[in-house]
């Protein structure tokens, strides 16, 4: 099983946008404390629009309340991390697997990284930026993982208006 994990998240829009991710990828959100917003909030709902009351997520007190209650591999992703995000391997769908992130501001503290130096990842890019938007380096990770996993359940079609959308298309 997939999981993204926050740690001490500071932007609704991107909590907003990776739930609504997570909806779309039966992907489990957990979210540790403290939030730098209300989950009530007005700019969680619109980025997450009405599919984040689908969005499993649970909430912690902190990091050490998080490891307590989940096992699994972990990996962080942290812009300091040696390996690129695609070096390593998800694709075993009966693991509980955690892509972890850090806090938009500062990142995940190197007190925690440095004991997971071997599963610590950055995704590449220029010198020319710090980092990539949250959501977007959640939804980077997240898809390499379902891509080696052969996306699961997940559709492959448009459900609603059919798989031949594009080709019944006669013109105007």
């Amino acid at each position: 099983m997939l999981n993204i994990v926050l740690f001490e998240p500071e932007i609704p829009g991107n909590t907003g946008n990776i739930m609504r991710t997570c909806v779309a990828t039966h992907t489990k959100l957990h979210l540790i404390k403290p939030l730098g917003f209300s989950l009530d909030e007005k700019y969680i709902r619109r980025s997450g629009v009405n599919y984040i009351d689908n969005c499993h997520y649970t909430v912690y007190e902190n990091w050490e309340d998080f490891i307590s209650q989940n096992k699994g591999t972990m990996y962080f992703f942290t812009r300091y991390g040696h390996h690129p995000h695609s070096d390593f391997d998800y694709s075993n769908p009966n693991e509980n697997i955690y892509l972890v992130f850090g806090k938009e501001s500062t990142g995940i503290p190197r007190s925690i990284l440095k004991p997971h130096l071997d599963t610590c990842a950055r995704i590449p890019m220029t010198d020319k930026v710090r980092a990539l938007n949250l959501s977007n380096s959640v939804a980077i990770v997240l898809y390499e993982a379902l891509r080696q996993q052969n996306y699961l359940d997940l559709l492959r079609e448009e459900p609603h208006k059919g798989p031949h959308f594009i080709e019944d298309y006669e013109g105007e």
